[in-house]
Parts: C-alpha cells; structure tokens; sequence
C-alpha cells in the first residue's frame, strides 16, 4: 500500500507519520490488495491561534473503482486522524463489499438466469 503524506501550514514529524501509517494499516489492511494508493493531507486552518482547525483529508485510489475521500475536522489532529481512518476503512468495506456482490448478481438474458426458468 503506497500511502504518500503531505503536511500543510506545519511540519511533519515522524511520531505523525508513524501515526497516521500505522493507522491507515489498521484500518485498510485487509483490503491492501485493492488500493492502489492513499493520499492523506494534514493541515492546520487557523494556524497558531488554535480553535477546532486540523484537518485530515483523505483520498483512497481503489483498483477499478471511483476513489473513497474522507474528510475530517477537529481540534487535535491525531483524532482527525483517528476519525478519518476509521470512516475510510468502512467506506472502502462497503464499496468492496457492493462490488462483489455486484459481481455475483446474474444478468437478465444469461445463460443461468434461462436456466432457472421454469418451462
């Protein structure tokens, strides 16, 4: 899972990265194989003066499918962070789990739906 991380209005450090990462694993690692990439963009609104102003902002680039963007706002980033990944692993999970079963449906006309037909 390529998973590129873009700090704005601050620095990054390296107890943030690690969080976020281990994070976004938790969250979307049984799915590993159908994402292609994770875009996350942490920023700070208001900058020094504080208020409810980090944001994490996440894209996920699914294989086949339209990307899952989540977004989040609160006063401490790690639990933007926290909320966000969570929402994105369940969203990911409901749209893996819609395509599957999509996958499963048989189409009008095929040769197991005539099949099925009484005659």
């Amino acid at each position: 899972m390529q998973i590129d991380i873009q700090a704005r209005n601050f620095s990054l450090t390296e107890a943030l990265r690690s969080h976020i990462e281990r994070r976004l694993a938790f969250a979307l690692g049984p799915r590993d194989h159908h994402i292609r990439r994770i875009v996350a963009r942490l920023s700070d609104i208001n900058g020094p003066r504080g208020g409810i102003d980090k944001h994490c902002h996440l894209q996920v680039l699914l294989a086949h499918m339209p990307d899952v963007v989540i977004e989040d706002t609160e006063s401490d980033l790690y639990a933007a962070i926290d909320r966000a990944c969570d929402r994105a692993g369940r969203t990911v999970g409901r749209r893996l789990d819609r395509q599957r079963i999509r996958g499963r449906s048989v189409s009008p006309g095929s040769t197991a739906a005539l099949a099925e037909q009484p005659g």
